[in-house]
């Protein structure tokens, strides 16, 4: 189906080109730009190697390797050829090869990743974490599954079959097209998940994260299940709990709740709160919590607590930062603690269904 512009008096189709035509090459162009841009045809996706060849036969790359939110390996091949070649099958078997991955080869990956691109100074694993919204690290949960995306200006019919009857079998890959087309001097390009349709892929989904959340139930000794929070009117839909136990707070101390009112609530532990002197931003509060530990204070890792600027909170002169450290039964008992002490506040959460 072509592109067409609308102008005053008519509609006139988009010209129709190839990469070739245009000058865009395959790893030079294309690969590069959709590193960058990585969500064009896979959203969600942390890209964590390119090129990726850590294997023994090392002929066998990897176009780009990432993870998605649910914690998956994503395998991207890229063609601009206008058949897409024989691509399903090396991402298959580039699939199988990284299938085994931990999160802690991941986190290794990505830092030489990040190293080639000169961004050495940041921690792999806390990006990666932080991406997923993960509080701590769980190889049960990590890498159950490898999503394949093939990205390529045309998929042949024998292409097309092959991956339909892989999905039929469980795999979970998709078919995107990268159609370009001329208009004056520019290349645009028309991006197009072909294969799942999107309203079959919305299901597919559903199913396998179902079936994810089985296994975690089973297998892990975390919680990582998200919940939906109501404070007055305000609902809150899918959080993590960590973040909505901040939020309540948040809503509270934006109230007139001072956190040391909070704080004292939790009699079981200390250190719900950091808080330096004075009113001060994001990378401040670190400079100033760094200098209170290197003067005997308490120990300070900004990866614990929510620092940014945006997530501070000030009351009498102090600027404080909330912990995301609150695992197991405290985590209930503090929400329950909130919900009761602040029935103005008509507090209330439940597991997201």
């Amino acid at each position: 189906m072509p592109i067409y512009e609308l102008r005053p008096n008519e509609i006139v189709a988009v010209e129709e080109t190839n990469f070739n035509l245009a000058g865009i090459q395959e790893r030079r162009d294309l690969q590069r730009l959709l590193r960058d841009h990585v969500e064009v045809i896979s959203p969600d996706t942390l890209v964590i190697s390119e090129e990726f060849d850590e294997w023994e036969d090392a002929k066998r790359r990897i176009d780009l390797l990432g993870i998605d939110k649910e914690a998956n390996l994503v395998a991207i091949e890229l063609k601009r050829t206008e058949d897409g070649g024989y691509m399903e099958l090396q991402c298959i078997r580039y699939a199988s090869m990284v299938s085994t991955m931990t999160l802690d080869q991941a986190a290794n990956v990505f830092g030489r990743y990040l190293k080639r691109i000169g961004r050495e100074t940041e921690d792999p694993k806390e990006l990666i974490l932080d991406f997923l919204d993960w509080e701590e690290s769980n190889e049960t949960l990590f890498a159950q599954d490898v999503r394949i995306v093939l990205a390529s200006a045309e998929f042949s019919k024998e292409l097309t079959t092959s991956v339909l009857w892989l999905i039929d079998h469980g795999i979970d890959i998709q078919c995107v097209r990268l159609k370009p087309y001329r208009l004056d001097n520019r290349v645009l390009v028309d991006v197009q998940q072909i294969i799942p349709l999107p309203e079959a892929a919305t299901y597919q989904i559903q199913v396998r994260e179902k079936a994810k959340q089985d296994r975690a139930v089973k297998t892990s000794g975390v919680d990582f299940t998200r919940f939906d929070v109501r404070i007055n009117d305000e609902l809150h839909k899918s959080i993590w709990k960590r973040n909505a136990l901040y939020l309540v707070c948040k809503r509270l101390c934006e109230s007139g709740v001072a956190p040391s009112e909070i704080g004292a609530l939790f009699t079981w532990r200390n250190n719900a709160w950091y808080f330096v002197d004075g009113m001060v931003d994001g990378p401040e509060f670190e400079r100033l919590a760094k200098q209170k530990e290197a003067e005997g204070g308490p120990t300070f890792d900004a990866r614990r607590w929510f620092c940014e600027s945006e997530e501070l909170f000030q009351s009498n002169g102090k600027t404080y930062a909330f912990s995301k450290m609150w695992g197991g039964k405290n985590w209930h008992r503090a929400m329950n603690l909130l919900k009761d002490t602040y029935p103005g506040f008509r507090i209330d959460f439940s597991p997201t269904s």
